[in-house]
């Protein structure tokens, strides 16, 4: 697939965003304890164990059967995935989480260029495969975003940064501008 080609660009970069968004999480997720996954930061806020919950709910439903079935499935049922049993494990969590982008990626690493022009739709109403495609990857940013942050606040100071640390910056650039020169030579 030629990254010149406009399509073919675009998916190489959903894949690389998809990818990105896994990776980021799960370097999150490696930071957490177990009753991180659980805790909530007021009554009505969604724990790390339910924003995955409802994330891996909406990859199966927009995911399987992509191109040839509605992404809403019939047999959905989206509230339930914003509650957990109680017996409910950090294991059990990352397998939803797994399963779903096993999903994402079963979908799109496929697709052509020529898919690209292609229509299905989501709730009834119909949308280009770019559009669905884009549609997904806010989607998981919002979310993304969402965990990294409760994770962030749940360990505090033990924190580890997923970029660039706080007052570091200067000190990266400084580094970078060394290997630079070094490279030079």
């Amino acid at each position: 697939m030629s990254t010149h080609d406009p399509a073919a660009a675009f998916l190489a970069e959903a894949l690389r965003t998809f990818r990105g968004y896994k990776s980021r999480t799960e370097t999150a997720f490696a930071q957490l304890r177990p009753e991180d996954w659980f805790s909530l930061i007021d009554p009505e806020a969604n724990s790390i164990a339910i924003i995955v919950k409802h994330m891996a709910g909406n990859m199966r439903s927009r995911w399987t059967d992509f191109l040839t079935s509605d992404g809403e499935k019939p047999d959905r049922d989206r509230d339930s995935e914003f509650v957990l049993d109680s017996s409910t494990t950090p294991q059990q969590v990352l397998e939803c989480w797994n399963t779903g982008w096993q999903l994402v990626f079963a979908a799109v690493e496929p697709l052509t260029a020529d898919d690209l022009k292609k229509k299905i739709t989501i709730r009834g109403q119909e949308h280009s495969v770019m559009e669905a495609i884009s549609r997904q990857m806010t989607h998981y940013a919002e979310h993304v975003g969402q965990i990294i942050l409760l994770a962030k606040h749940f360990r505090g100071a033990e924190w580890k940064s997923l970029s660039i640390p706080k007052g570091q910056s200067k000190m990266l650039g400084v580094k970078a501008e060394l290997t630079n020169r070094a490279r030079r030579g």
